[in-house]
């Protein structure tokens, strides 16, 4: 469900939530709708972009529960995140000095993954992204993405890259802070997106999680770390 319109009922169950609820959401203009007829409805893109943007304050049980959600194909107690990732998709020491370089950059490690057939056209989703809002979070984490699944002619399995920066940048973070931790997440369903940015959100509310990571000397360290950090996140 890519680019469906819903209707109250249908979002309740997407969201697992009640549609009393939903709907007074609606009402109060908490949530992304309009009325056509009377009637409710939902676009299932503006939808998800709206749970990327509450995700920050949920609470580790409720990334868990956003994990867990009925429609997610993928177990739960499986890695996600490193089953994603690989050695040729990952960097220690971008020197990147700018947001538009480091979303250059990020692009030239997916491509090593041989899974993007079109890179300009993932460069391209991955701005037009980031120009309706900084994916960057306070802590000094970006996790730029395309704003909806890319098509079979751009890209083929889900990847994730990973690169630090050797210094922070301005990236646009709500507090205004550098950023240089960089997880770009490009899935080929808006579930398994979500269930990722969940897994990420997650794995980074672990204590010394990202001191960890910032001070992995290499690639094979960072990578022991992740996978390490998301086994004992699933055990």
């Amino acid at each position: 469900m890519e680019n469906e319109i819903m209707d109250t009922d249908q979002l309740a169950a997407y969201l697992e939530r009640d549609a009393r609820e939903v709907d007074k959401l609606a009402t109060r203009g908490h949530l992304p709708g309009k009325k056509i007829a009377g009637q409710w409805r939902f676009a299932s893109s503006e939808i998800n972009y709206w749970i990327e943007t509450q995700m920050p304050a949920y609470t580790e049980q409720e990334l868990e529960a956003l994990e867990r959600r009925k429609r997610a194909r993928c177990l739960v107690g499986e890695p996600l995140v490193t089953s994603m990732l690989s050695e040729t998709t990952t960097a220690v020491a971008l020197h990147a000095t700018t947001k538009a370089s480091v979303l250059r950059e990020l692009v030239n490690l997916a491509e090593q993954s041989w899974q993007i057939y079109d890179a300009d056209a993932l460069h391209t989703a991955i701005k037009s992204r980031e120009e309706l809002g900084s994916t960057a979070m306070v802590g000094g984490v970006a996790i730029p993405h395309p704003h909806r699944p890319l098509s079979d002619k751009v890209q083929n399995e889900s990847f994730i890259a990973f690169a630090r920066a050797s210094r922070g940048i301005h990236f646009g973070a709500p507090d205004n802070g550098l950023t240089d931790i960089f997880f770009l997440v490009s899935c080929r369903s808006s579930i398994t997106h979500l269930r990722v940015l969940a897994r990420l959100s997650r794995m980074m509310l672990q204590p010394g999680f990202l001191e960890n990571l910032r001070n992995a000397e290499s690639v094979a360290e960072t990578l022991r770390l992740l996978e390490q950090t998301e086994r004992e996140l699933i055990a």
